[in-house]
Formats: structure tokens, C-alpha cells, sequence
């Protein structure tokens, strides 16, 4: 697929979101729910909180559609990082200063549809592969920063290596998972 048929899409459905057509945050949920419901789950561990963030993120987007920027990447992108933005909050709310947290085994999750699980779980499953085959410093980084909540200050002192280095390696490995996930997806 060329590249400025997304770009477009990301603009008329923004158009049509600031233009209050509900069918529009259909298609963006249909598009992206799977997106973000695996990524706030793989952040939290926790399917029923995961859905909760999947709620708050639409929400969201209907209610500031403004907010996306298409210079700044795509509508994919900015809805990925609303997600992980609130996952993490999330998940350092409930860790609190100490780190800890309460226990996410205690209550069962109810299963959304069938088919929405299978979604959610294959797109987990799709970045778990790619970020198992990203180099080591990398995934370290990125296992640590994107999905483990950390700062990259915190990972930084956790792998010995410079606050530079954690931003540089954490962004370098976001950018190899969102290429690879591009490509993935294109037909």
C-alpha cells in the first residue's frame, strides 16, 4: 500500500471525528481496538484493566480529535502512545512510590467476545515476536521503558548504561516495532 493513502485516511477520519460522525469512531475502533487493548494488556497484565484503557483511549479521541497531528506521525502512532501513555499511569498508580502493587491475580477477567480476544491475543502475539527479535540492548530497553512503566532514567540505572543511551535505545526500538508491525500489516 502507498503511503499517502493512510496519511489521508488519518485525515478524513480526524475530519470526520471533529465532526461529531459517530460511524467514523467506529471504523477507528474496529481499526484499532485490537491495537490497543493487547498493548495496555501486555503494559498491565490485567485483561479487565487493559479494557477499561480501551475505553478511556476512544473516549478520548471522540472527545479530542483535534489533539492528532498528522506531521507528527499517524493516527496509529498517537493512538499507541495515548494508550501506552495511560497504561503506564495506570500501572505506576497502583505500584505507588514503593513499587509494589496489588496482587493482579486475585479477580478473574470476563472475556470480552470471542472474536475480540482472538484479536487482542494475536496482536500481542505479533509484538512479542518482534520485540524477541529485536537486538538484546534494545529489548532490554524497550521491555523495561515501554511495557515495564519504567522511566528511561530508572532503565537507564538499571542497565548501567548512560540516560542517553536508554532514550536512544528506547527510541530506536520503538521505531523498529512500529516498522515491523507496518509491515505485518500492509497486504
Amino acid at each position: 500500500m502507498a503511503t499517502p493513502a493512510p496519511i489521508r485516511w488519518d485525515r478524513q477520519i480526524q475530519r470526520r471525528l471533529a465532526g461529531g460522525e459517530e460511524s467514523a469512531l467506529g471504523e477507528l475502533y474496529d481499526q484499532f481496538a485490537p491495537l490497543v487493548h493487547g498493548l495496555a494488556n501486555r503494559v498491565l497484565g490485567d485483561p479487565r484493566a487493559a479494557e477499561q484503557i480501551t475505553r478511556e483511549v476512544f473516549t478520548h479521541v471522540w472527545e479530542h480529535p483535534e489533539e492528532f497531528d498528522p506531521a507528527q506521525g499517524s493516527m496509529r502512532s498517537w493512538i499507541g502512545t495515548l494508550t501506552h501513555r495511560r497504561a503506564v499511569d495506570r500501572l505506576r498508580r497502583e505500584q505507588g512510590p514503593e513499587g509494589g502493587g496489588p496482587d493482579r491475580g486475585e479477580s478473574p477477567a470476563e472475556p470480552s467476545s470471542v472474536e475480540e480476544q482472538a484479536l487482542a491475543e494475536a496482536t500481542a502475539a505479533r509484538v512479542r515476536h518482534v520485540v524477541t527479535s529485536l537486538p538484546r540492548a534494545l529489548r532490554e530497553t524497550l521491555v523495561l521503558t515501554y511495557f515495564g512503566g519504567r522511566t528511561y532514567q530508572q532503565a537507564a540505572r538499571e542497565l548501567g548504561i548512560s540516560p542517553d543511551t536508554a532514550k536512544h535505545r528506547m527510541r530506536l526500538g520503538l521505531q523498529l516495532l512500529a516498522t515491523a508491525l507496518a509491515t505485518e500489516a500492509a497486504p
